[in-house]
């Protein structure tokens, strides 16, 4: 368990899991004849759950989909996920953890699941370049401020 202290503030990891996880690739074997010319799509949304007073399950979902011409190549879900310890941390720094903090743990298990998966479908492999979820929060406030 890792365990930051910011003065009083406490951060704990109790736990980095799989919660759901789905590869499809519908258009196999005649997606195999095809030049490998993709264009791939990331999706990406998080969600959070409050467990007990100081307990929350954050998720982070990744959604991959690769299409060459009209066809889809693959399709690959993760939903990684993590329950985590936010105690005597601020409503105001609370919503940063949530929503910034725990998915940038997140990501990187949740990028090498996606990246695992789509090597054993045989397609070429994929990785995931690195999210600026401090970018991401900063835009969803300024859409909901608009």
């Amino acid at each position: 368990m890792l365990d930051y202290k910011f003065d009083e503030m406490r951060f704990h990891i109790q736990r980095i899991y799989i919660k759901d996880i789905s590869f499809e690739a519908p258009n196999t074997p005649q997606i195999f004849q095809k030049d490998w010319n993709s264009k791939l799509e990331l999706n990406i949304d998080t969600f959070s759950n409050q467990l007990s007073n100081e307990i929350f399950e954050v998720v982070l979902r990744l959604t991959v989909t690769a299409n060459i011409d009209k066809d889809i190549a693959f399709l690959c879900e993760v939903k990684q996920a993590g329950i985590f310890n936010i105690i005597d941390i601020p409503d105001l720094y609370k919503t940063h953890f949530l929503r910034v903090y725990c998915p940038n743990i997140l990501f990187p298990y949740g990028s090498e699941c996606i990246s695992n998966l789509v090597t054993r479908g045989t397609f070429p492999q994929t990785h995931l370049t690195p999210i600026n979820f401090d970018e991401l929060l900063k835009n969803k406030i300024s859409i909901k401020e608009k």
